[in-house]
Formats: structure tokens, sequence, C-alpha cells
């Protein structure tokens, strides 16, 4: 059965172009198949040959066997998509001298790290694609790859970009009172410690993935993906694809898991979309696990030299720190991959009162994957580096843990509180939160016990940290610097026929229980049961303009203007009732889906008397929908309302928090237990106090990962030789402790619902409470470490026993 066959486009031809129909007895997908016929499904997939090298100049790429290989509808090089995609660039204007060149969805002449796509095969199965990218060949000129971020300045280091001159891609330096001073004074004593942090991603159950379908009759291009800013991405997509942005939409829902990973721009995303638009057929991808090792974002790859000068008494007198962070060839875009440094600068130390402070951060080019904002952005690093030198310090000079925190955290009732760094604070209850904590894990009894059994042998130690934590990000976080990422984010309410009440926001759901809240929020204010309530997110088409979900923002920004829409709807529907029932909208309520008189049960005056029902929503809901004529002609409700929130005069609203963990080491192996981790937070109104401590337990045990387990491990060459879940650990369910949350209320003033951020201050604080804690179970033995992950090896080398 041999003839002409239709197809919408192959290489080397036109739309709808006959070309010859293989023989029904050709093999297929290499798998030993023999079909009588072709059907070719619609919907094509994508599969991409990936650079094998760091570092290296394309000399020859031969595509030809590919393209030939049925199935195959497509094969496109970077080359090929310099016509249909406008390269981007990962700058921001407020990052002053920050500097990235031009970046194509695939490489273009030069390839930069291993995993960086090169060639994408489209084809009617992901099978048939990666079948035909096998067959590729390609020829690459290997030129010395920069790897090591601590040489990557050096004079004779190879230049990644030769139009800079040097691998500096970003450097600022803050500086407050007098540092040198400080430490130079006769009366302090000084701890110097280096720390180091371990590159690693966010191991995300569900990996990247995209379907993108272009229709040209509408010039209308539909991307379904696994994101979090699906208003960031629309504008995006339509930018650097040449599109007009209301001729993208953009669908993110039910994500199974982010961590910050999926808000940024990745080249095969990119490189699918445009396939998409040139054949005129819908393209899946779905990154495989290698692929998310290898091009997922990474990040914490930094080297911090820190010193911290106190004087007898406890009392902080000086803080400074240079750090220096590997962020691979480029700058990720549009956020950029300095924000993790700048958040370091500006976030260490911001809990306590610092009156001379000096922090110098140095952001460089390398040839490993790019490196990008993650849960808890800069955190781990910058509570590490101050609650570790204040340990080591209140140890030198005699004094507990807890002592010297309560003589250095700023106090309750000193807010509003700007830092040395000139971030502005408020709402916050750091000794509160720490008094809480010392109580709840017992402190002076645990202490007590820890030495009593080192005599028997048994070395355990108690590690605390005192954070803050950025949630509810302004404008001035992205917006300033001139990001297509909004910072605020809307809600639209409306009352069904049924009486029920439809939520549609511009935030998303990546699996922590947003829609329950927006849920929650919604019947609380309006007056319905929650399972009247339905929840629409994360779609363009149909929902408010938004920032999406980041920086712990769901609740404190999404939830507000829910909260403003629920009751802006719920005053229209008063004013329809009290028309309706001739009454007044102040003596109205709505209670369990019924319009009830003020003073009855549920209705604001309680005591104990039977509720007066006057009429439900669906029964005004339908009057309005299918009997207007019975209204006034005055009266023209809606039922509908749409709201929009953001913070406004500072940049974030803060949460803090105080966290302990106790743990166990074994100094003849080197390992770990984690007996007990205790978290005492303060995100403003808690909402849902199952969703908040779900929240935090998780942050925590990524933050555990981080401490003990996780690290991309690169050889020289730049080649990642852990890409697998055999070889890349992360924690395990039966490794994990009791992780007890308790929680201090202190609602934020910026909003009417008070709520802050939860999201990522376990990610943030819980590295700095265990390194502690393993540091104060070594120091009988005159060991100690400062470097993550704590493997069972270094614990051993700190110990001198290897």
């Amino acid at each position: 059965m041999t003839g002409p066959l239709t197809i919408f486009d192959r290489p080397n031809s036109h739309i709808g172009k006959s070309v010859p129909r293989p023989d029904a007895n050709r093999l297929l997908q290499g798998r030993g198949k023999f079909v009588d016929d072709i059907q070719l499904p619609r919907m094509l997939h994508a599969a991409f040959v990936r650079s094998p090298v760091a570092h290296g100049r394309i000399e020859n790429m031969d595509v030809s066997q590919a393209r030939a290989f049925p199935g195959v509808m497509a094969v496109y090089t970077g080359a090929d998509l310099v016509a249909h995609v406008e390269p981007y660039v990962g700058v921001l204007d407020h990052l002053a001298g920050l500097r990235s060149p031009p970046q194509m969805p695939m490489a273009v002449d030069v390839v930069r790290w291993t995993g960086e796509p090169l060639v994408m095969v489209v084809a009617t199965s992901r099978a048939i694609a990666e079948d035909a990218a096998a067959l590729i060949e390609v020829e690459i000129d290997e030129l010395p790859p920069v790897t090591d971020m601590e040489r990557a300045l050096d004079v004779d280091a190879p230049v990644i970009h030769e139009q800079y001159g040097s691998n500096l891609a970003w450097e600022r330096t803050v500086e407050a009172g007098d540092p040198d001073a400080a430490f130079a004074r006769a009366d302090v004593t000084v701890v110097e410690r280096q720390f180091r942090f371990g590159r690693h991603t966010g191991v995300t159950l569900e990996s990247r993935a995209a379907v993108v379908e272009y229709d040209p009759s509408e010039n209308m291009l539909t991307f379904w993906y696994s994101g979090q800013a699906p208003h960031m991405m629309q504008f995006i997509l339509a930018k650097h694809l040449g599109l007009p942005e209301e001729n993208v939409r953009v669908v993110s829902q039910d994500v199974g898991g982010s961590f910050g990973i999926k808000i940024h721009t990745y080249g095969d995303e990119i490189a699918t979309a445009a396939a998409a638009r040139i054949l005129g057929r819908p393209v899946k991808f779905v990154a495989d696990r290698l692929e998310s090792f290898l091009t997922d974002i990474h990040a914490r790859d930094h080297v911090v030299d820190g010193r911290i000068a106190v004087t007898a008494d406890g009392k902080i007198a000086a803080l400074a720190f240079e750090d220096i962070t590997g962020i691979g060839p480029y700058s990720m875009y549009p956020r950029t991959s300095a924000i993790e440094a700048n958040q370091v600068l500006n976030l260490t130390g911001a809990a306590y009162t610092l009156e001379n402070y000096r922090a110098r951060a140095r952001v460089v080019f390398q040839n490993k994957n790019l490196m990008s904002q993650y849960r808890a952005v800069g955190h781990p690093i910058a509570m590490v580096v101050a609650d570790g030198l204040l340990e080591d310090a209140a140890h030198e000079i005699g004094m507990d843990v807890v002592e010297i925190r309560r003589r250095n955290l700023i106090r309750d009732d000193a807010y509003p509180s700007t830092t040395a760094t000139g971030l502005k604070l408020d709402d916050l209850s750091h000794h509160k939160t720490l008094d809480r904590l010392v109580a709840v894990m017992d402190y002076d009894a645990r202490r007590a016990e820890h030495a009593h059994l080192r005599d028997a042998g048994i070395y355990r130690g108690i590690g605390l940290v005192s954070m803050v934590e950025i949630t509810n990000p302004s404008p001035m976080f992205y917006g300033i610097g001139g990001a297509p990422i909004a910072s605020q984010d809307g809600t639209t309410i409306r009352l069904e026929a049924g009486g029920a009440i439809h939520v549609s926001s511009s935030v998303t759901e990546q699996g922590q229980g947003t829609n329950t809240i927006l849920a929650q929020i919604a019947a609380g204010v309006f007056g319905v049961a929650m399972d009247r309530v339905k929840v629409t997110t994360g779609d363009t088409r149909s929902t408010p303009y938004g920032g999406g979900t980041w920086a712990s923002r769901g609740a404190g920004i999404g939830g507000e203007a829910t909260l403003q829409a629920a009751f802006a709807l719920k005053q229209q529907v008063l004013v329809v009732a009290a028309t309706i029932l001739q009454s007044s909208p102040d003596g109205l309520d709505i209670v369990d889906g019924q319009i009830v008189d003020i003073g009855s049960d549920g209705g604001g005056g309680g005591g104990g008397k039977s509720a007066s029902v006057r009429m439900s929503l669906s029964d005004l809901a339908r009057t309005v929908y299918y009997r207007g004529n019975e209204l006034p002609s005055d009266l023209t409700p809606e039922l509908i309302a749409t709201r929009h929130y953001r913070v406004t005069d500072v940049p974030f609203v803060f949460t803090n928090a105080a966290m302990a963990a106790e743990v166990e080491v074994d100094p003849d192996t080197g390992f770990v237990k984690i007996l007990n981790f205790w978290a005492v937070e303060d995100c403003g109104r808690v909402i849902n106090p199952d969703l908040v401590d779900g929240q935090i337990r998780g942050g925590v045990v990524q933050g555990i990962g981080g401490a003990f387990y996780e690290e991309c491990l690169y050889s020289e060459d730049g080649q990642l030789e852990n890409a697998t879940m055999a070889d890349y650990l992360v924690p395990m369910a039966f490794e994990m402790p009791d992780i007890i949350v308790e929680h201090v209320e202190t609602p934020t003033r910026t909003s009417v619902l008070g709520a802050k951020g939860a999201g990522e201050a376990g990610t943030g604080g819980s590295p700095a409470a265990l390194m502690n804690a393993v540091n104060d179970a070594l120091r009988p033995l005159g060991a100690s470490i400062h470097q993550m992950p704590m493997t069972p090896e270094r614990i051993l080398k700190a110990l001198g026993t290897v």
C-alpha cells in the first residue's frame, strides 16, 4: 500500500504538500512493529538532543537521518529558531550592573553547559522523537570550561562571554556604620568562619511539562504548562514569539509541585511553543528526570567568608561577610540569577539589632546549569551565616545561645524598624516566638539530659535559629526592575443562579492548598458553606490579571483580593435583598446561603434566637437573572465583583520564626539522627492551621534535604555526575523527625485579612538550626562543620578520623 499522504508539514516541504506514503512493511518506532496503514495523530511530541559537554563550539550537526525517520514531522536546530524567537536577556534595571548576554531557546554556535538544548525533534510520538534524536550526529570543538566559581575571576580563567572581559556577572556591597572600627575594638571577641553550601535543586513530583497548540485561524496560541505564573508566561510568549498578548492563553492548573523551579523561562518550553506555531499542530514536551536534573534551575551554590564581633556581655558589635556564587553561563530570564545573592546581602542578620555591617556579593558565570530562585531564595544561606556565627560566638564567650539571642533580637515593641541593609520591618515577634520555642521544647531539661548522656558517650546537640521570611512582595521587588511580573492579584466572585458562588483568582495551585484557602475566605466572608464555593485558578482567559504563586503570596495577596471581592459581592446582594424584602441592607446578613435578619441566630445577634430566614440566595439570584422585571428599573444588580490587591509602601511583608533542632551524632560513622524539630512561626493570621502546618513541615523537610543529603555534583569538566534519583539523595520519610509546629499570631497591618506568608520559612530556617545542632554535638569532641550537605564523610573529616 503506497501512495500519496497529505500531512501538515515536514522539513523541506510545504504545508499540505503530498509526500510518498511509506511502505506498509516499513519498520516503525524501532520496536519491531509492522502496520498496515499509518494514521498520524494530531498531537506531536518533542524530544531534545542536548549538549554532552560543558563548553564548546558547534562545528557540525548532521540531522539528515533524523529528518528521514518515519513519523518525524520536523527537526529544528538553534539556528533554525532565530527567525521565530526573539532572544531574551535575564537582567533587571534595579540590580545595577548586572549583565548577561542574549539567550536563545537552543544553543547557536556555542554550547555553555552540559544539557543545553541543541536540536529539537518533533514526531508523532515521544518514542519516535527519541529514536530519531539518537541518530543526530553532533561535532563540538571543546573549549576550556569554567566550573570552579572560586577561580572564575582569576586572571588566567577562560572567559565564557568574551565581550565582557571577565566572568563577573554582578557585584554589590552593602555597608552600615563602621565595621572596621568595631572589629578593631579591644573589648570584642571576633569569630571567623567559612561556610560552603552545596548546589542543589527542587525535585518536584511532577516534572516540567508543556502542551502548546496554535490556531492559525485566530492567530491564537494556547500554552498548557506545569508552572506558577500564567500571566508572566503570557507576556513572555507573546513578546518572544511575536504575538499580541491577548492572542496568548496560558493554562496552569493542579501543578504537581514547583518550589520556585517553575517560575522561569526554559528554552525547551519556548522551543516547543515555537514548533507548535510553525507546524500548526499541538506539540507536547515533558522533561524526563534526567532532563530535570540537567536543566531545572539549581540554587544555593555559595561560599561565604564571615565574621562576627561580640562584646563580653553578648552584644553584636559587627557582622561582615563576603559571598561568591556561580550562576551558570547566563542570568535566568526574567527573574535573573542575582536575586539569591541579593537576598543573602539583605537578609543576613535581619532579625538582630546591627549597627555595623558590611556584606559583599560577587555573582560569576560558570559552565554549569543555570542557578536562580528556589524555595526560600537566599534565606538558608543568610540564616546559616548569621546564626551560625552567633552560636559559635556565644560558645566563645561562654554564653547560652538563647540568652545571646535575647540580648540582640529586635524588641517586639520596636516596630516599625529598619535593618542595617535598609529593609523595613513591622509586626514581628522575635522574642515571643523564642520564648514559646524554649517552653515547648523544654530547653533547660534537654540541655541537662545532653550533659548526662555525654558522660555515657552519646553526643546530642541543640541548635536554634531566629529568622525572618520575605512574603507578600510588592511591585518594589520585580516590577520596579522592568520585569513582566505582577505583584498584585485579583479575584472575581459571582453568585450563581443556584445560590453557590464561583471564585476566579489569579493565584495558582501547586499542591499547597491555595484553592482551599480561597474557598474558605470567600465562604466565610460571603456567608455560604464551603461546598457551595467553586474555585478557578491558573487560566489567563478566565482569571483576573495577577502574579500567580511565588514568594509565599497566595494567602496574603490572593486571599486579601478574595476577601475584598467577597465583601463587595455581599454588599451587592444585601442591597438587592433589601429592595425585594423592603428592608434595609444594614439590617440583613447572609448565613449558610440564606438572607436573614441581623440579630437572628447566626446573623450577628446570637443570644439563642432561632434564625429568621427571609429568602435564599438561589431565590434572590433567580429573581435577578430570570425575573428582572420584578425589580425597580433603577436597580441594576450585577451579582459579580472583582477586586485587586497589592502591598504598598513597603517592598515586602515579613514573617518571623524561631526554630530548634535536636540531633544525635555517631562519631564512629559520622551519621546524624535528627531526633526532634520545633518551629514557632508568626505568619500573621492563620486561616487554615492544617495547611499552614503542612507548609511549614514540608519546608523543614526540604531544608533537611539541603542540610544533609542534596547536592548536584559536577566533575572538573562540567559533567553532572549524579543526575538520577539513585544518585541524587533526597530525604526519605523514615529519616524524618517529629516536627512540632506552634504559632504566634501578629496580623500584618498592610491588609484587612492580616495574613503573611508561610510557605518558605521551614526551608529558610531549618538548615541553620540543624548545622548549629550538629556543631553543638561535635563541640565536646573538638570538631565543627560549616559545609552543607553535612554528609557522614564530611563529619568524619571534621573529627579527623578520615
